[in-house]
C-alpha cells in the first residue's frame, strides 16, 4: 500500500465505522423509544424512515458536489455534519426532536458513503479495486458490532442517551484523521456543469439497472435490520435478550464482507452481488418462518452474512459503471434514488405489525424484492471487473 492509500482507507474506514454505529444505535434504542415515549409502532417507523429521507437527499447532494468542487471537501464536511448532529440526538426530548436530528445524521451519512467509496475506489490498485471497496464495507459491520454491544451493556442499566453519546464521540477522532488525506489523483475539477443528464443517456442501462439493484437492497436492509430488536421482541424475546441475540447475528456480518471481498476478483462483481442479493432473498424468508431460538439465531446470522456482502459487493460494483467526471454523481444519484426502498421499508414494517401482519407475511416482501432486484442485475447489468483492473479510469463522458 502507498502512503495516501493507506490514509485514505483507514480514515475513510473508521469513519464509516462510527457512522454505522450511530445508525444501529436507532434500530436498538427504538426498543427503549417505545417504551420510554409511548411511540407506536408507526411513530417508531418514522424515526427510521427520517433518517433514510435525509441519506437520499445527502447522497445525490454529496455526490454531485463531490464531482464539483471535490472529493475531499465533502468527505471531510458531511463527516461534521452528522456528527454533530448525531450527539445532539442524545438531548432529544421526544418524538419531532428526535426525527429531526436524524434527519439532519441522515444528510451527513448520506453524503458521505456514496463520496467515500468512490475515493477509495480512485486511490485503490486497478488489480484491487473491488476487494479494497468490500473491505472498506467491512467497516460497517464493525460498528454493527459495537453498536450492539454498546447496546446490551448500557442501555438496560444507564439509557439510551448515555449510549447514543458513546457512539457518537469517537467521530471527532475520525474527523481529525480525515484533515491530513490527500484529493484524489483522478479528480478533475469541471469547468461548466457536470452533465448529470448524461447518467440517462449513454449510461441508461447501467443507471437505471443499479437505481433497482440499490432499491432492492436498501429497502431490505433498512426494513429488516432496523427492525430486528424489535421483531424479537415480538416474538417473545425480552429486550436484554434480543440485544444479545443481535450482537450474535452481526459478528455474520464480517464473514460475509470478507466472502464478497474474496469473490468479486475470483468470480466478478455482478455475479458475486446476484449471489449474494438471491441468497438474501432466501435467508429473509427462512427468518421470517423462523419461531424457536436456535432457527432464529441461525437463519438471522445467514441473513446478516449474505445482506452485509451483497453490500460490499455494491459498493464496489457501482462506482465502476461511470467514467471519472460522473463517478461519483452516478454513485450518488444509485444510492439516492434506491434509498426510496429504505424510505418505505422501516414506515411499512412498523404499519404491518401495527396491523398484525404476520412476520412470515412481512420478511416475504423482502424475498420479493430481493429477488426482483438479482434477476434485473443478471439480465441488463455488466461485468465490471476487467474494466477496473486496467488501470486508472478518466473516461469519456
Amino acid at each position: 500500500m502507498s502512503k495516501p492509500y493507506k490514509k485514505v482507507f483507514w480514515a475513510a474506514g473508521f469513519g464509516w465505522m462510527f457512522d454505522a454505529m450511530d445508525v444501529a444505535l436507532l434500530s436498538f434504542i427504538m426498543v427503549a423509544l417505545r417504551q420510554e415515549w409511548g411511540l407506536t409502532g408507526e411513530e417508531a417507523g418514522l424515526l427510521g424512515t427520517g433518517n433514510l429521507v435525509g441519506m437520499a437527499i445527502g447522497a445525490i447532494a454529496g455526490g454531485y458536489l463531490a464531482d464539483r468542487i471535490g472529493r475531499k471537501p465533502v468527505f471531510l464536511l458531511t463527516l461534521i455534519l452528522f456528527g454533530l448532529a448525531s450527539f445532539a440526538s442524545a438531548f432529544a426530548t421526544g418524538f419531532a426532536t428526535m426525527l429531526l436530528f436524524r434527519f439532519l445524521m441522515g444528510l451527513g451519512l448520506g453524503a458521505e458513503l456514496p463520496v467515500a467509496s468512490t475515493l477509495v475506489n480512485e486511490f485503490a490498485p486497478p488489480e484491487k479495486r473491488g476487494s479494497t471497496v468490500v473491505l472498506l464495507e467491512s467497516f460497517w459491520a464493525v460498528g454493527w458490532i459495537a453498536a450492539a454491544v454498546i447496546s446490551y451493556f448500557i442501555i438496560p442499566d444507564y439509557g439510551w442517551r448515555v449510549a447514543v453519546m458513546i457512539g457518537a464521540l469517537p467521530v471527532v477522532y475520525a474527523l481529525f484523521a480525515r484533515r491530513s488525506i490527500p484529493e484524489s489523483p483522478q479528480f478533475q475539477k469541471q469547468a461548466e456543469n457536470i452533465p448529470v443528464g448524461k447518467l440517462l443517456t449513454s449510461h441508461r442501462t447501467e443507471t437505471i439497472t443499479l437505481w433497482v439493484v440499490w432499491f432492492a437492497i436498501a429497502f431490505s436492509y433498512y426494513g429488516m435490520f432496523l427492525w430486528m430488536p424489535s421483531v424479537l421482541v415480538d416474538k417473545g424475546f425480552t429486550m436484554i435478550k434480543s440485544f444479545q441475540y443481535v450482537l450474535i447475528m452481526t459478528l455474520a456480518q464480517l464473514p460475509g464482507y470478507f466472502a464478497a471481498a474474496y469473490l468479486v476478483e475470483k468470480w466478478g462483481r455482478k455475479w458475486t452481488l446476484a449471489t449474494f442479493l438471491f441468497m438474501t432473498g432466501v435467508m429473509a424468508f427462512a427468518f421470517g418462518q423462523s419461531s424457536g431460538t436456535m432457527e432464529l439465531l441461525v437463519t438471522g446470522a445467514f441473513l446478516s452474512f449474505f445482506n452485509l456482502g451483497a453490500w460490499g459487493a455494491l459498493y464496489a460494483y457501482t462506482p465502476e459503471n461511470y467514467p471519472t467526471p460522473l463517478r461519483a454523481t452516478g454513485s450518488g444519484m444509485a444510492s439516492g434514488v434506491g434509498r426510496i426502498g429504505s424510505i418505505i421499508a422501516p414506515y411499512l414494517v412498523g404499519y404491518y405489525s401495527s396491523h398484525h401482519y404476520s412476520y412470515t407475511f412481512i420478511f416475504s416482501v423482502f424475498t420479493t424484492v430481493l429477488i426482483v432486484g438479482a434477476i434485473v442485475l443478471l439480465i441488463y447489468g455488466r461485468e465490471t471487473k476487467v474494466l477496473a483492473n486496467s488501470g486508472p479510469r478518466t473516461g469519456q463522458v
